[in-house]
C-alpha cells in the first residue's frame, strides 16, 4: 500500500503523531485500558486526523498489522513450542547449568549476552529473543534478583546484531543504497556492535537491574515454578506417588541441547548467506539448489524443523506423543495476547508510515548544514522515533543521503561507517509504536513504564554508544 500525498505541512504532522503517542500512552498508563483496544483505537483516530480517506482506513490499518502478524505470530508459536520442551525436559536447565559453570554465577548475564551475540549473527532479533526466553528465565529463576539483569543483555545483544551487521537486512539494504561493500561493513560493523553491547547494554542493564525489580514472568510458560523447575501440580503429584520421575528429571546432555539450538542457527544461516550473495550478484537465490536451502533458511520454516526435531530428541524419548501434544499445545494459550498486542503495535507504526510523517520529515531535514556522519545519525533517530520501524529509518536515511554520499566519494570504510551512525540513530528510543517494543513487554511481564524506563533506555543507550564510536573512528580515518 502506498503513502497518502500529506494533507499537512511536516510541522503538523509531527504534532499529530506526538499527540497519538500521547493518547496512547495515557489510555494504557492512566485509563488501564487494555493495550490492543487502546493500539487499535489510537490508529483509527491517527489514521483519521491525518487525512487518509474513510474508506481507505481498514486497508491502512491492515496494512501494518497483517505485515507485523505475518512476520511475528509463526516465529512466536513455533518459539514457545521450541522453549516449553526446553523447559519441561531439563534442558534449558542443563544450558544454564553449563554456562553457569563455564563462566560463575556472577557473570551469568555477561555469558547470557555473549552467547546471544554469537547466536544473533544470522538470527532476527524476533526469532533470536525467542527462543533463548526459556534460558533467560530458567537462569533468572535460579539465582533470583530483578529479570532485567539476565533478560536485558541477551536481548540487547540480538538488538545490536540485528541492526549493525550484515547479512541482516537494514544495513545490508543501508550499504547497497550507499554503494558500500558489505564484507567492509561486515569487518567495521561487528566489533562496533559487540563494543557498543558491552557499554550501552551490558554496563546499564546492571544499573538498571540494581534500580527497576522485575520479577521472573511465567506469562509465556505458564505458572510460576520452584527452583527445580517444579510446577505447583507437579509438586503434589510427586509427593504422591513417592517422587516418579518426570520429565525434567532425565534431562537431555548439554551436547543435545547445543545441537538442538544450533539447527535454527544452521538453516537461518542459509537463507541469510544466500540472500547476501544474491545481493552481491555471485548467484541466484530464487533458482535450483539455492531456492530450496532458501527455503529451509526462511525462519518460520527452520523454526518448524526445530521443533519438530525437539519433539524427536527431546519429548518423544522420555513420554508419549499425546503428552508431547499437550506441553505444546498448553504453551501456545498465553502467547496469544502478546501476538495481537505485538501486531497492534506494527497497525499504529504503520498508520505513522502510510502517513507520509517520514517522507515530510525526511524532506525538510535533507538540507542540513552539518558533518554527514551526524546528519545521517540524525535524520535516521527522527524518522526511528516518528515511525517506529528501524529497519525503514535505515533504509529511508541510506536512501535520502546517497546522494551526498556518492558526492563526497567517501571509499567503503568511511562509508561502513556511516551505515553504523544510521544503524545507531535506527535503535534508539523505541517506543509504543515500535512492536519490539511490545514483544519486549510482554514477553518480560513488564507493564508499558517499566518498558519505556529500561527498555527504551537501554536501546537509546546502545545506539548512543554505537554512534560515538562510530563518528570517533570517522574523525580519525
Amino acid at each position: 500500500m502506498e503513502a497518502i500525498e500529506p494533507a499537512y505541512g511536516t510541522a503538523v504532522l509531527l504534532l499529530i503523531a506526538a499527540g497519538a503517542v500521547a493518547l496512547l500512552l495515557f489510555l494504557i498508563m492512566k485509563v488501564r485500558l487494555h493495550a490492543f483496544v487502546a493500539l487499535v483505537g489510537v490508529s483509527v483516530v491517527t489514521a483519521i486526523a491525518v487525512g487518509f480517506p474513510l474508506a481507505d482506513v481498514p486497508d491502512v490499518l491492515m496494512f501494518g498489522f497483517a505485515d507485523t502478524i505475518g512476520s511475528v505470530a509463526l516465529l512466536v508459536a513455533f518459539g514457545v513450542m521450541l522453549g516449553r520442551l526446553l523447559e519441561v525436559t531439563g534442558g534449558a536447565q542443563v544450558l544454564a547449568d553449563t554456562l553457569i559453570g563455564r563462566f560463575g554465577e556472577s557473570r551469568a548475564p555477561f555469558a547470557l549476552g555473549v552467547a546471544a551475540l554469537c547466536f544473533g549473527f544470522p538470527i532476527f532479533f524476533d526469532a533470536g529473543l525467542v527462543v533463548f526466553l526459556p534460558i533467560i528465565l530458567t537462569v533468572a529463576r535460579r539465582f533470583g534478583g530483578s529479570l532485567l539483569l539476565y533478560a536485558l543483555p541477551a536481548a540487547g545483544a540480538f538488538a545490536a546484531m540485528h541492526a549493525m551487521v550484515p547479512p541482516h537486512p537494514g544495513p545490508v539494504a543501508a550499504t547497497e543504497q550507499l554503494g558500500g561493500d558489505i564484507g567492509v561493513t561486515l569487518l567495521i560493523g561487528a566489533p562496533i556492535a559487540v563494543a557498543a553491547w558491552y557499554v550501552g547494554v551490558y554496563l546499564v542493564s546492571r544499573l538498571l537491574g540494581r534500580r527497576v525489580y522485575v520479577p521472573v514472568s511465567d506469562v509465556v510458560f505458564g505458572e510460576v515454578r520452584d527452583e527445580r523447575g517444579l510446577s505447583g501440580a507437579e509438586r503434589e503429584a510427586e509427593q504422591e506417588d513417592g517422587g516418579a520421575v518426570r520429565l525434567g528429571r532425565t534431562p537431555p546432555r548439554f551436547g543435545v541441547v547445543a545441537a538442538l539450538l544450533l539447527v535454527p542457527l544452521v538453516l537461518i544461516s542459509f537463507d541469510t548467506v544466500l540472500n547476501t550473495l544474491g545481493t552481491a550478484g555471485a548467484l541466484d537465490p530464487d533458482v535450483g539448489a539455492a531456492a530450496f536451502m532458501g527455503l529451509l533458511g526462511a525462519t518460520p520454516v527452520a523454526l518448524m524443523i526445530t521443533v519438530v526435531v525437539a519433539i524427536l530428541v527431546l519429548g518423544r524419548p522420555r513420554t508419549s506423543m499425546a503428552h508431547v501434544r499437550t506441553i505444546v499445545d498448553q504453551a501456545l494459550g498465553p502467547v496469544c495476547s502478546i501476538i495481537l498486542i505485538t501486531g497492534a503495535g506494527g497497525m499504529f507504526g504503520g498508520v505513522l508510515e502510510l502517513s507520509g510523517i517520514g517522507d515530510a520529515l525526511s524532506s525538510s531535514l535533507s538540507g542540513l548544514g552539518i558533518s554527514l556522519i551526524l546528519q545521517a545519525f540524525v535524520i535516521a533517530t527522527l524518522l526511528r522515533v516518528a515511525q517506529g520501524s528501524a529497519t525503514v529509518a535505515l533504509t529511508t536515511t541510506g536512501g535520502l543521503i546517497a546522494g551526498a554520499v556518492a558526492e563526497a566519494d567517501l571509499g567503503d570504510v568511511r562509508t561502513a561507517l556511516l551505515v553504523v551512525a544510521i544503524a545507531a540513530g535506527a535503535t534508539v528510543l523505541s517506543h509504543v509504536n515500535d512492536s519490539g517494543f511490545w514483544l519486549v513487554s510482554r514477553f518480560f511481564g513488564m507493564d508499558e513504564k517499566t518498558t519505556l524506563k529500561t527498555w527504551t533506555v537501554m536501546e537509546t543507550t546502545l545506539g548512543l554508544s554505537a554512534f560515538a564510536i562510530a563518528a570517533g573512528l570517522w574523525a580519525v580515518l
